[in-house]
């Protein structure tokens, strides 16, 4: 079984423009990215899927310069930006990233494909019942099934990619991943600036290298002044992100 992993990017978000090309550490977010998911060693191929607008340009270009695989879709229409990546690249299973993710955990993304692999099912996600802190969500998807939403999926759920499946769970094999202890009160996604300070921070503490979840999570419980700087931020609705 093969594992194609699709991190999508672009230059363009509302709240927080140009956010996947910043740097942490001399490393830009989507490197970061990147890095954590070859990092899990469970992904045959690795593409970033962004869009035709000229100010990706430079997600392309950063795509060479750390000798990623780049393909350039619709903006909204993220599903078939996918549904392009998987016109050239062979794949059993697909697990899908965000550029706005820069503390992604290699090893939960281990884990949940170990878990996918073992429960034969369609569709696998940490965010159902979220236990996880936001920004470190892992999901994987039978490459077919994915295809096959294509012709069901409309509006938010193009943009969403997978959404159509989880929200339509009595059709498919769904699978919500749970881990303990609870530390969805955590928000380590970039999508703010109040965001940017804190994984700045986190970042300033850690260095380069890669943490794991509950190591950051117990640094952490010892800072709440950080953990309150964006502790007021919003996740936007399904319907409207």
């Amino acid at each position: 079984m093969t594992t194609l992993g699709i991190i999508q990017a672009r230059m363009g978000s509302t709240r927080l423009p140009g956010k996947v090309l910043r740097k942490l550490a001399g490393r830009t977010v989507l490197d970061r990215v990147v890095r954590s998911a070859r990092a899990s060693g469970v992904i045959d191929d690795l593409v970033v899927a962004t869009t035709t607008e000229a100010i990706d340009d430079a997600v392309e270009a950063e795509c060479a310069t750390i000798g990623v695989d780049c393909y350039r879709g619709p903006v909204d229409d993220v599903l078939t930006r996918f549904l392009g990546v998987l016109e050239t690249h062979d794949s059993d299973n697909v697990m899908r990233f965000t550029a706005d993710c820069p503390l992604l955990d290699s090893r939960l993304v281990a884990m949940a494909a170990r878990v996918f692999e073992a429960a034969g099912v369609d569709y696998l996600t940490t965010s159902i019942a979220r236990t996880l802190p936001r920004g470190l969500d892992v999901e994987i998807v039978r490459t077919p099934v994915l295809k096959g939403i294509d012709t069901l999926a409309t509006d938010h759920h193009r943009t969403h990619v997978t959404s159509y499946i989880y929200t339509h769970a009595d059709d498919f094999d769904v699978i919500g991943l749970t881990m303990q202890p609870d530390l969805s009160h955590l928000r380590l996604t970039l999508d703010t600036e109040d965001d940017w300070k804190l994984i700045e921070a986190i970042i300033g503490h850690f260095g380069d290298e890669p943490v794991e979840v509950r190591e950051l999570a117990d640094w952490l419980a010892g800072q709440p002044d950080l953990v309150l700087l964006n502790a007021h931020v919003e996740q936007k609705a399904l319907i409207q992100a």
